[in-house]
């Protein structure tokens, strides 16, 4: 994963916004893989991209798909649900990316050379959006910046320098927390939300 120290120029929303919107129409005409033969919509981003923090999950699903926006299926309505009972708002407080912007058939896992293809991509958004705090949504987007084979159980809730500068938390993914539905102390949804408040705590003081 490439990514260049910070640009000056990308303070100004306008030129932040003007390149990111550069970055979109190249994403939507990529035919570096077949997974752009197979999407309906390729799936960019939401949210405010002069946010400080960038959350990045794993690929779009079929709702995803559809609509052209990451996180909106039953698991994104519940990480949103999450983020407001935290006090974030999603809209505001987080820009919203994937490891691969065209969704896999049967929503597997992208492949390493999918993800390859969509490397650049990513790269560039983080660039130009210069978030102040990553979050590494689910096992997929946590082994494309972390090359040790941690478990998500064994690393979430830590913190991780990523590139030199840039503080990263992993969290477990929203879908495996459907799955999970415990509220008890110490259930991944109780350890969820207190990463989430770890993390909200650390850019209310930024």
């Amino acid at each position: 994963m490439k990514y260049l120290k910070w640009n000056e120029e990308f303070l100004n929303i306008e030129v932040k916004e003007k390149a990111l919107n550069e970055l979109k129409k190249v994403v939507y005409q990529c035919k570096a893989c077949d997974l752009g033969l197979t999407c309906t919509n390729k799936v960019f981003s939401d949210g405010n991209p002069n946010a400080k923090i960038m959350l990045i999950g794993e690929a779009p699903g079929a709702e995803e798909d559809a609509s052209g926006v990451p996180f909106v299926g039953r698991a994104g309505k519940f990480l949103t649900q999450l983020m407001t009972d935290v006090g974030f708002d999603r809209k505001k407080d987080f820009y919203i990316v994937n490891t691969v912007k065209c969704r896999p058939p049967n929503n597997r896992v992208p492949s390493d050379f999918e993800k390859s293809c969509c490397n650049d991509y990513l790269s560039a958004q983080i660039n130009i959006v210069q978030p102040k705090v990553i979050i590494l949504c689910g096992a997929t987007a946590l082994k494309s910046f972390v090359q040790q084979d941690y478990k998500i159980s064994q690393i979430r809730g830590q913190w991780i320098e990523l590139f030199g500068e840039i503080k990263a938390m992993a969290i477990f993914h929203p879908s495996y927390l459907l799955r999970n539905h415990s509220l008890e102390e110490g259930s991944p949804r109780d350890l969820t939300k207190k990463d989430l408040i770890r993390v909200k705590n650390f850019v209310d003081k930024l």
